[in-house]
């Protein structure tokens, strides 16, 4: 036991530093990374069998304890997929996703199935084999491997949408892939018979049901986060926890599809987790799950490039005919679909349009890997199979894999080439071209600077200045660099720059403890459909978008309907809080964007377009005050509260700063330190509850404070109270239009109504009443009454007048007095 501990610890470690030592050697003669990987394995695999009788001293022990890694699919699918696949799909953007979700699920489904049975079939007419294994082996080979697709996307830099479109179908038909390959093993062990409805009512509940498991275990994850007081080191622990809980009980305890839950919970930790996790906890997040996918990926393709001598050793010579044939019908099926069914879908309006260089890289880049030898050395290990079956089935999965390894990822490049895929757009080409033509002048001007600093002769300063004035130059005039632009295609690329800012913002407020988690949430959403809006509509769709996002959305006004009803302010209470906190929060970060990062984007777009950019700031921001204005003259003591709160949240943040400086500088010791820490969580608890918002609605506090009921005693306040319902007006709302018949009468508890008479218009405010005479006779209203502001209103219906007359004869006479007054007008 002690010989296998450091024999294990050896080969681990003696691989990984192998691995991780290709990545310079990729890097530096342009080779793919994974490609080059599964070349080292093999020669390693055949090393090792060469050196088994050999005695080199510590290399045999090194190469030894290599055959101590059988590789094996349970260690591929429980140990090597999970983390790779979450990693995955931890950095994929939901909504780019979500708007290619129809072509990336057909080609994931319906188009595996597709592939899989033309490959079967194919391979069934020349192989001999029973049509079932040549299905289960079609089933194989149709999916893409998400390990090796995303490693070689990344490597080439590819557009987003590609490699959305590419790393989305091969995460999603890896699963399809699984759930085929489950069925199909099922069939030809007996252990259960050819059922076409059973079989897609299976699929479907296997993988929906890994969705659900997936969503539900990452909010609950997210939740557990989100109360664990912002410990980094917990935060990103439990993300790993996660990918490997929601794995194993998608998979072992629920039966249905464990990369499915896994990629759900990758979703739903990027979007909605980004806002449940710390910002100190978010940036180690990426960097602990970069460097866990990069292990993973390193480890697993060495350990696939040892494990091929051993399993092409049962190739034979008779297997050469199938493998052409399985080469090209997967080809040609895979391009049926990406150059054949997938234009129709989009002519059809079901998929958008993919472009032909796009279907080119999809069809020529869809590797195989891990996942497709997972599966075959399931196979493999399984003696149930006949050793025929289990033979052919890894020998030309291994040989098919080898060839998308050798032949695919190392020319893929090449097709995007020619397709002009690694160019940079023009809007792209042109912003780059500033970028550096900005950052070479700074330079220039700042050489001899340096040169002074560090006592280096001027004339070395000037020279080394005058070549980077000379590359400026020349990056200027060099033919085919110059790219024109309008100036609405520069205001454009500046809007979206702004936005960029602004959503970075209300994530830097988030992490700054200023803002909670859901209005954090809520804010970057909001930004993703102004960036939509502006991509699409520029100037026009920016100002609909931002003006869209002052709307009441339906669950405000699903508060406002509970309130009105059923009288429980609550639920409101908490949207109006919501609404200021979230106002506030545009406020502040516009002022940042507009303040600090315009110097940046004009030196970008240049002063025409920044010039227009501030005063579409301006103009937003203007807007977003107004609105604020209304509800803080509404609710003034509690805009104070959130005010102080805010700025006692930025003071403590400072105190925090200026500690930590004193603790780096050696000034206060480190026990000093940890109990002024302390000291500041504990004043940052106290601060992390928002105050309640009240509404003032309590039926007895408005009709005390409305002038027309003072003077009067607890009890008739009570009586009317008791009659009066409360509602709440929102500005633009029109409470009373002209012509329509009236059954109620409105007093003002605050807020401003515009009663829209000629010649002008009429304010009413705090204490003013309107509509009696709609109580008093059966006639159409005079006017439109519009909310000015949120108003607090008190409502009287007619079945209920007759009851507050009776119980108070001098308001009847108040009443009447007025409305013969306004019947005369």
């Amino acid at each position: 036991m002690h010989e296998g501990i450091w024999t294990t610890i050896l080969g681990l470690f003696g691989l990984m530093t192998i691995a991780v030592l290709i990545l310079p050697v990729a890097k530096r003669y342009k080779f793919p990374y994974t490609v080059l990987l599964a070349v080292v394995g093999i020669i390693l695999g055949l090393l090792i069998s060469a050196a088994h009788d050999a005695h080199l001293g510590p290399v045999s022990d090194l190469l030894h304890s290599f055959e101590s890694f059988d590789l094996t699919s349970e260690i591929i699918i429980f140990v090597f997929l999970p983390a790779l696949v979450f990693e995955s799909s931890l950095s994929i953007d939901v909504r780019k996703l979500m708007a290619d979700i129809r072509p990336i699920l057909f080609l994931a489904v319906i188009g595996l199935l597709i592939s899989a049975f033309m490959v079967g079939g194919a391979v069934y007419a020349v192989s001999g084999m029973g049509f079932v294994v040549c299905l289960l082996l079609g089933a194989i080979l149709s999916a893409t491997d998400p390990v090796a697709v995303v490693a070689i996307f990344k490597d080439l830099g590819a557009p987003k949408r590609l490699a959305i479109l590419v790393e989305g179908e091969s995460l999603f038909n890896d699963a399809t892939a699984i759930v085929l390959f489950n069925i199909l093993v099922a069939m030809i062990l007996g252990a259960a018979e050819a059922d076409l409805i059973g079989g897609a009512f299976g699929f479907l509940q296997v993988f929906v049901g890994g969705i659900v498991v997936g969503y539900l275990m990452a909010r609950g994850f997210a939740w557990v986060i989100g109360h664990v007081g912002g410990i980094a080191l917990v935060e990103v622990t439990l993300t790993i926890s996660l990918a490997y809980l929601s794995f194993l009980v998608a998979e072992h305890y629920l039966h249905v599809s464990g990369v499915m839950a896994v990629v759900t919970a990758a979703l739903v930790m990027g979007s909605y987790g980004r806002t449940t996790i710390s910002g100190h906890g978010w940036h180690l997040l990426q960097e602990t799950w970069e460097n866990l996918g990069f292990w993973a990926n390193s480890l697993i393709f060495v350990l696939v490039g040892m494990a091929v001598p051993q399993i092409l050793s049962v190739f034979t010579g008779g297997m050469w005919t199938t493998l052409v044939v399985l080469i090209a019908t997967a080809f040609f099926a895979r391009g049926l679909l990406t150059h054949a069914v997938l234009p129709v879908l989009s002519r059809s309006g079901i998929a958008a349009n993919v472009s032909l260089g796009f279907r080119t890289v999809m069809w020529w880049g869809g590797l195989r890997g891990a996942v497709s030898l997972a599966l075959a050395l399931a196979v493999l290990e399984n003696e149930a199979f006949p050793v025929d079956v289990r033979n052919f089935i890894a020998a030309l999965v291994c040989a098919f894999v080898l060839f998308t390894l050798f032949v695919n990822a190392t020319t893929v490049g090449a097709v995007m080439k020619a397709f002009g895929l690694d160019r940079l757009s023009p809007a792209d080409l042109a912003v780059r071209n500033r970028t550096i033509a900005r950052a070479l002048d700074d330079i220039s001007k700042a050489v001899p600077r340096w040169a002074e600093r560090h006592n280096i002769p001027g004339e070395v300063g000037a020279q080394v200045a005058g070549d980077y004035a000379r590359r400026v130059e020349e990056m200027n005039t060099a033919e085919g660099t110059a790219v024109e632009l309008s100036d609405g295609d520069w205001l454009k690329i500046g809007l979206l720059a702004t936005v960029g800012r602004e959503r970075q913002g209300y994530l830097d407020h988030y992490s700054r403890g200023y803002v909670p988690s859901a209005t954090a949430r809520e804010l970057v959403a909001l930004t993703d459909e102004l960036m939509d809006a502006t991509k699409t509509g520029g100037v026009e769709g920016y100002r609909s978008a931002a003006d869209k996002l002052l709307e009441f959305n339906w669950r405000f006004m699903l508060s406002m309907q509970v309130q009105r009803r059923f009288g429980m302010a609550g639920p409101l209470g908490k949207r109006l809080a919501n609404r200021m906190e979230r106002l506030r929060t545009v406020i502040a970060v516009l002022a940042e964007v507009r303040d600090q990062g315009i110097d940046d984007i004009r030196a970008l777009v240049g002063d025409p377009a920044a010039d227009r950019l501030c005063e579409i700031l301006d103009e937003r921001r203007e807007t977003v005050m107004s609105a604020l204005n209304a509800l803080r003259v509404q609710y003034p003591d509690y805009a104070g509260k959130l005010q102080r709160r805010y700025l006692q949240q930025v003071a403590i943040r400072r105190e925090r700063s200026d500690y930590a400086r004193l603790h780096d500088e050696a000034i206060i010791g480190a026990e000093i330190y940890a109990n002024l820490q302390q000291e500041l969580e504990e004043r940052e608890d106290e601060l992390g509850q928002r105050p309640a918002l009240d509404l003032g609605l309590d039926p007895e506090q408005l009709v005390a404070g409305v002038p027309l009921f003072q003077g009067l005693s607890q009890d008739r306040i009570q009586a009317i109270a008791a009659l009066l319902k409360s509602e709440l007006a929102l500005p633009g709302e029109n409470l009373c239009r002209k012509g329509e018949t009236g059954d109620a009468m409105y007093f003002v508890s605050s807020g401003a109504i515009e009663v829209r008479v000629e010649p002008e218009p009429v304010m009413l405010g705090s204490g003013d009443f309107f509509g009696e005479i709609a109580l008093l006779k059966d006639a159409p209203r005079t006017a439109d009454v519009v909310a000015k502001t949120f108003s607090d209103l008190l409502i009287l219906e007619r079945r209920d007048f007759q009851k507050l007359l009776d119980a108070n004869p001098d308001l009847r006479k108040t009443i009447e007095t007025v409305a013969e007054e306004r019947l005369s007008a």
